[in-house]
């Protein structure tokens, strides 16, 4: 039940991206994924991309090189991704259909996997990289949002007694991986009003109140939001006229032995 709402959360909005909502961002880690992956890859590359969505960051960041194959497990995302495709003009790239937890990519055929807000199985990773490969993952961390979670009570990962950066962490480590570093990622967004705000949090499930760890059957993306506990987190955290948003992420480098 849970990975169908997830579906059809990623159906509904297959149309949109994020810059609708006009954020300012500030990193105040110095660790940028694409970064790690452009140091990684050579033009002979074959890379993996799980959970590709629309297929912006792709198309946008991902270096040039054999092959990259970005799977999703919503149609609908595959959809935009093969139009945004289109558009771009890029080469040795294609994206099909894929759940991350079957797998269906041959053995020991890719250099770099990249995961990247989804859910992963590292054993199925581990089977799918050469000796030598990498795997990459940049998630959202329980205490992503954490004083607009307490504020409202609820909210992703607000209720797992281990964050799943630790539980990705200890996985990766158990699929086999060697050299495996998690690392903290801190950062700060900014909202130019109270409207986008909220549009903002009625998209991404922040404070819908569901978990990565808990096979639930809840409604956890949902579109109400409690206005008199909005009020309170912006009146607590309005900077120069400006919203803030205090993101908690991580990433995780590992090695194919």
């Amino acid at each position: 039940m849970k990975q169908e709402k997830e579906l059809e959360y990623y159906e509904e909005i297959k149309d949109w991206d994020f810059s609708m909502f006009e954020i300012q961002s500030e990193s105040l880690t110095k660790w940028d994924l694409y970064e790690v992956l452009r140091k990684l890859a050579n033009k002979n590359s074959k890379i993996l991309d799980l959970g590709t969505g629309g297929g912006e960051k792709v198309l946008k960041s991902f270096p040039e090189c054999a092959e990259i194959l970005g799977t999703d497990f919503s149609e609908g995302m595959i959809a935009t991704a093969n139009q945004n495709l289109k558009e771009s003009g890029r080469k040795n790239i294609t994206f099909r259909l894929m759940d991350n937890l079957e797998m269906d990519v041959p053995e020991e055929y890719f250099d770099i996997v990249v995961a990247r807000n989804t859910v992963t199985d590292p054993k199925q990773i581990y089977r799918c990289l050469k000796p030598g490969g990498y795997l990459l993952i940049r998630g959202v961390d329980k205490y992503d949002c954490w004083s607009l979670k307490r504020i409202f009570g609820k909210g992703q990962s607000y209720s797992n007694e281990k964050p799943i950066s630790i539980v990705d962490y200890e996985n990766v480590l158990d699929a086999g991986f060697r050299d495996v570093e998690l690392i903290p990622i801190h950062e700060r967004e900014y909202f130019k009003n109270r409207v986008l705000f909220k549009e903002f949090l009625k998209k991404v499930p922040i404070i819908d109140d569901f978990s990565e760890m808990n096979d639930d059957n809840k409604d956890y993306y949902a579109t109400d939001i409690d206005d008199e506990k909005l009020d309170e987190y912006i009146e607590e955290n309005t900077y120069d006229g400006q919203i803030r948003l205090l993101r908690r992420y991580y990433g995780i480098v590992a090695k194919k032995a």
